[in-house]
C-alpha cells in the first residue's frame, strides 16, 4: 500500500528534474569543451578522454544520489546540498569570475559562436542547480524528508 509519505512531493520532483537538467548541461559542456580542444594540433587524446570519464563518473554519483533523495533518503539531499551547493557552484563560478576580475576592457574581443555556446550551457548548468536546490528545501519537500522518517 503506497501512503503519501511515500510519494514525493512535487518540489522533490522538480528537484530531481532540475538536477537531471544540470547533469545534461555539465555533460553538453564537457563534449564541447573536448571537441574544441581536439581542433588544435596539440591536444592530449588521453588526457582528454580522462577528463571525460572522470566527469562521467561524477555525473553518474549525482545522478544515482538524486534518485536516492527523490526516493526519500535524507542524507542524500543533504549530500547533493554539500556537493553541488559548494564544491559544484564553485567549480562553475571560478572560472567564469577570474575572467571577468582579470580581464581589460576587451572582455569580449574574440568572442566565438564556442564560447557563447559554453556560456550558455554554463549558465543553464548553474541556474538549474541553484533552482533544485531551492526545490529540495521547499516546505513540501521538507515535510516530505523530515516527518517520512527516512535514514
Amino acid at each position: 500500500m503506497t501512503t503519501t509519505a511515500d510519494v514525493a512531493p512535487p518540489s522533490v520532483d522538480r528537484a530531481l528534474i532540475l538536477i537531471a537538467i544540470a547533469v545534461a548541461a555539465g555533460a553538453v559542456e564537457a563534449i564541447l569543451r573536448t571537441a574544441i580542444a581536439l581542433e588544435r594540433p596539440d591536444a592530449d587524446v588521453g588526457a582528454l578522454a580522462l577528463g571525460l570519464a572522470v566527469r562521467a563518473a561524477i555525473y553518474a554519483a549525482v545522478v544515482g544520489i538524486a534518485v536516492l533523495m527523490h526516493r526519500g533518503r535524507r542524507w542524500a539531499r543533504t549530500t547533493l546540498t554539500v556537493g553541488l551547493g559548494t564544491v559544484g557552484l564553485a567549480s562553475l563560478t571560478i572560472e567564469p569570475m577570474a575572467a571577468v576580475l582579470s580581464s581589460n576592457p576587451g572582455l569580449f574581443d574574440g568572442i566565438t559562436l564556442d564560447s557563447v555556446l559554453l556560456a550558455l550551457v554554463r549558465v543553464l548548468h548553474i541556474f538549474a542547480v541553484v533552482a533544485a536546490l531551492i526545490s529540495m528545501y521547499r516546505v513540501d519537500a521538507r515535510r516530505y524528508f523530515v516527518l517520512g522518517l527516512r535514514p
